[in-house]
Order: C-alpha cells, then structure tokens, then sequence
C-alpha cells in the first residue's frame, strides 16, 4: 500500500492506494455445451442485439461464448445483499462502481466515476462521473442514482430494502446505523456526486470501489422489487439473460457498453459444477473453457497436459473454523484454545493441499501490510489441548457432541470441506470431543451461520476485498459486523476500540501498529482456529487469452478472448 496518508490527495487523480499484488496469466479455452436443468429465472432486460453463439468447431471464427464451471451456485444476484464470493463474481460482470480495482491487484482506479477529490480534513469526497453511461434497462446513470443506492444500503427504514434482506457489507465497510461512517450522499449536479464523512476513514476509497457497492438502477429496482435479486440490471459489461438454479447462468453481451471495445466475448454461461473432479474433467472433454478451484490432487495431470494451462490466484485468503460464541462451552476461552491445539494444520496441508497452502496464525494473510509475525500459534499439541479442557471443567471431554458445520461446496480457501473436517473430527476426538459434521446445501449454509442457531462450529474462509487489513479484521471480527460477517457473535471492546482508531488514522506507519495489536488480541481470545492461506487454483485450454486473475477472487471477464 503507498505510504503516507490519504490526506495527501487534493488534486483529481486517479488513485494508486493500495498493494499490488498482480499477476498475469494466459489462459484457453475451447466450446462446450451447457446441461439443462432445474428451476429457471429468465431476464426480461437481456441484450436483445447480442451476437449468436459460434460453434467452437469453427475455423472461420474465433470462439464468442465462455463456459466457465465453478464449485457453487450464488446465492443471489444483487451484491449489495450478499457476502459470498459465488455471487459475487456474477455481479462483477453485471455491475460497475464508482471505483474499481486495477487488473491483478488491490489498486484502485477510475470506474463510473472519472475522478475525485478529497478535502484537506478527510471528511468530503466530490466524484466526477462518467458522462453517458445507461444501464442495461435503457435509463440513465447519473448522480442520484448514486444517492439512490447509497440511500437504500444505508437507511434501515429504506422501502428497497425487502423482507429477508440485510445490507451485510455496507453495515461492516461503514459501520451499522447510528454509527455510520458515511453521513450524507448528495448529488451537486448530474454528473458530479460528493459523499459527506462522519469521520475520517482510511480505506474509504478501497471499500467504495468493491463490487458489493455496484451501481443497481434504481428504475429496476423499483419496477422488480423482491425480483431484483434474480434479475439485476447494472451498467456493466453483461447483461443478465437467465439463472437455472444450481446449474448454470447466462450473460450476454452489452453492445452498449461505455468501455470502448469491451467486452470481447458475445456470451458467458457460468455452470456450477460441485464436485472437483468433475469440474475437472468437463475441462479435459472440452465441456468447458475454464475452471476455478482445482483440486491440488488433480495437478499433476493438469501439468502434464500440454493442451491445458494452470492459472493462480495471487494468495489472499484464509479459512478458518469459527466459534459461537453464542453456545456453550465455546463462550469459554480455555475450551476455544484447547481446540485451537488438537488441529493438525500440517497434516491438513499435506493431505489435502498438495503444497498449495500454508498454515494460518492470524486472521490475514501474511503478504498484507500491518501483518504480525510476531504472534505465535497454538501449536498441535493434544496434552495441551486435554489440560486446557480439564481447567474449563471437561477433565473428560466435552459431554454432548459438537455440531460441526462443513462448507458443502469447494472454495478457493478450501478445495473440499468435508474431508478438512473428517481429518479435524478425528483429531478432537482424541482430546475427548465428538463431532456431528453437518454440510447443508451452500445458501442455507450461509443463513445459517449467519444466525447461529444451529451450528456450535462453523467452517468458513474469507479473500480479501480491497487490500486494506480493516476488511479482514474489522469486517470478520468487530462487533460491528454482528449479525453478517462476523458469524461467531464475538465481541470485543477493546479490539472494538483499536480497529476504530485504526479507521480513523491516516498515517499507515500507525495503522499497521494498530493492526498488529488488534491481531495479539485475537490470538488470545481466539474465536477462531484460523486454518491455511492458499494459493488458489484454476485452469483453463490453451487458447484463452485476456484473463488477469486477482487477489480479491472477483475478476473481470470483459477482456477475456479466444486466440
């Protein structure tokens, strides 16, 4: 991240903020055709002039349409109501912000808005927005669409706010109502939209430009209402045609997209495809033009293929098992360490990761800024671990089994879910705790731990949105972000206190103290057992080109071509 503070910018620019964590890569592909299915959501806004789809046999053109195969299905559509990452990727293609991030990094750039300016007190942003830009349902973008979404994130009384649906990332990037860090959006003129502070907060420019805060129209949004969630309408570079639930979505073309010469391809079909191997094997037979999340067992065979290429996703990540703090014994801290103990983290890496990952120690990875390598792990020891139990009041083990919820779907943090928790099962089981492994389908998995009624222990990971240590630690273990990110309702006052400063700080020297602080506390309190960093895996044919994987796991598909 560029040293110094964000006061330093007076001038309209365009922002270089952040670390650069890049890495570019070629990729292939090669046609394939898409399953039927189950339930179907079709889009009424779909690009009616977009191109047909060329038969990837065809040596008179080059391939038009992507197929892309990945482990989950989203859980919805609209960003400003989601934290997953399956989700989120579809609306990266179908939404813009304000901002976004340089291709391959956590720098942030001009997006819809083409410049800004911050005051000498942090407390007014002024943008200046794209002139012309229409969204995907003919009407304009212009300032008080800005003010409109703003308003719908921030306003709990909000009538666009429908039954169900909480705006998760807007409360945990600024704060939940009554202390908002954002206090008012006003458009000056169409063109020109200024945000007004609260307070000062360092990473605001990193946040802004997240896809979570994608531009929606607001024309949409009340004509769809609930709907909105199965058929968005952004200014992006496609459009959204239909969604077969749990197989696959389709997104065509907007021949009307601002960036001049994007996007490239005609049509992208996003199947979901959970088990690994088979996703894998849809790539060897051609069903497919690219994958994520391959499994590190298949790398080997991936390598030696000469017709396939293997992509990887700067490492950004990390998963972890979190406690609910909400159930007992795990509102204990010596119950919480002793478990954090009877975890083989090595042997994990070893069986499940193929050398594609490193052990965790805190919540952040190790190549983010403010990083402290200082703190030590609770290293695997199951004596220690049975002494801790035995101070909690559990000389025997716990008494009930411990409902452990695995991840059902493969994530870039977690290549399989299920057999990470059968090798940690096996391992408490020696200290005297039993497990029930539960892995419901991936959207009520998500509900549910975010409520917290069922689940004593959850499994779950994170990849970095903007390159700021406040998106991991603040937006996963501040109480702020209770009920949504931070899943295990833990709370911590003077935590709470340092991450709000560190917000507040505009010398980065100060923050990254604040930030190594921050992270000695949690170790101590460990609400977590924080459990690798990965380099994620994806894999693509031969002929691909165009593709800039990314830190934050949300890339762009608008450059991608077929050589």
């Amino acid at each position: 991240m560029k040293e110094g503070s964000f006061l330093e910018m007076k001038k309209w620019s365009s922002l270089a903020l952040a670390v650069t964590l890049g890495a570019v890569l070629t990729l292939s592909g090669c046609g394939g055709n898409n399953n039927a299915s189950t339930e179907s959501t079709a889009g009424s806004n779909a690009a009616a002039t977009a191109a047909p789809e060329s038969s990837p046999d065809s040596a008179a053109t080059s391939q038009d349409t992507l197929i892309l195969g990945r482990g989950g299905d989203s859980a919805s559509l609209d960003p400003a109501i989601v934290t997953d990452g399956e989700s989120l990727k579809i609306a990266h293609q179908v939404f813009d912000s304000l901002l976004e991030y340089k291709p391959g990094t956590s720098e942030v750039q001009a997006s819809l808005a083409d410049s800004w300016e911050v005051s000498a007190d942090g407390l007014i942003y002024t943008f200046k927005l794209h002139p012309g830009v229409k969204f995907h349902d003919g009407s304009d973008f212009d300032a008080e669409a800005v003010v409109f979404n703003f308003t719908r994130w921030s306003d709990p009384a909000s009538e666009y706010k429908f039954e169900g649906d909480s705006f998760d990332y807007y409360d945990s990037m600024f704060g939940p109502d009554g202390s908002r860090v954002i206090k008012e959006v006003k458009a000056v003129d169409a063109t020109t939209v200024q945000f007004v502070l609260n307070q000062p907060q360092a990473p605001f420019l990193q946040n802004i430009a997240m896809t979570s805060f994608g531009i929606a129209s607001p024309t949409a949004i009340k004509e769809k209402k609930e709907n909105f969630k199965n058929e968005p309408v952004g200014t992006g570079p496609f459009v959204f045609t239909e969604w077969k639930h749990n197989d696959s979505i389709t997104l065509d073309k907007n021949p009307g997209y601002w960036k001049e010469g994007l996007p490239k391809l005609n049509k992208v079909i996003v199947r979901s495809i959970p088990d690994n191997s088979a996703r894998f094997t849809a790539l060897q037979n051609g069903e497919i033009d690219l994958m994520e999340d391959l499994s590190p067992d298949d790398l080997s065979t991936l390598e030696g293929n000469t017709e396939l290429q293997k992509i990887e996703r700067p490492p950004f990540n990390v998963s972890y098992l979190g406690f609910n703090f909400n159930k007992k014994p795990f509102d204990n801290v010596k119950v919480r360490q002793a478990l954090n103990h009877a975890v083989n983290k090595q042997a994990i890496i070893e069986a499940f990761f193929s050398g594609q990952a490193t052990a965790a120690v805190n919540p952040m990875p190790p190549s983010l800024w403010g990083y402290n390598d200082a703190v030590k792990d609770y290293e695997y020891d199951l004596e220690k671990a049975k002494a801790l139990l035995a101070e909690a009041g559990y000389s025997e083990g716990l008494p009930d089994p411990v409902t452990l919820y695995a991840m059902p779907v493969s994530r870039p943090y977690m290549p399989d879910g299920k057999k990470v928790a059968e090798a940690i099962q096996a391992d408490w089981e020696k200290i005297g705790v039993k497990t029930v492994i539960q892995s419901p389908e991936w959207a009520t998995y998500l509900d549910d731990t975010k409520v917290g009624e069922k689940d004593d222990i959850y499994m779950l990971g994170w990849t970095g949105d903007n390159g700021d240590p406040d998106n991991f630690l603040y937006t996963l273990l501040d109480k702020d972000a209770i009920p949504g990110n931070n899943r295990s309702f833990y709370i911590n006052e003077e935590l709470h206190t340092v991450l709000i400063n560190a917000q507040k700080e505009t010398d980065q020297a100060k923050r990254s103290d604040l930030y190594k602080q921050a992270q000695e506390i949690i170790k101590a309190d460990a609400p977590w057992i924080p459990l690798v960093h990965t380099t994620p895996l994806l894999a693509a044919k031969a002929n691909l080109k165009g593709f800039v994987p990314g830190p934050t796991g949300t890339e762009y598909y608008s450059a991608i071509y077929f050589e």
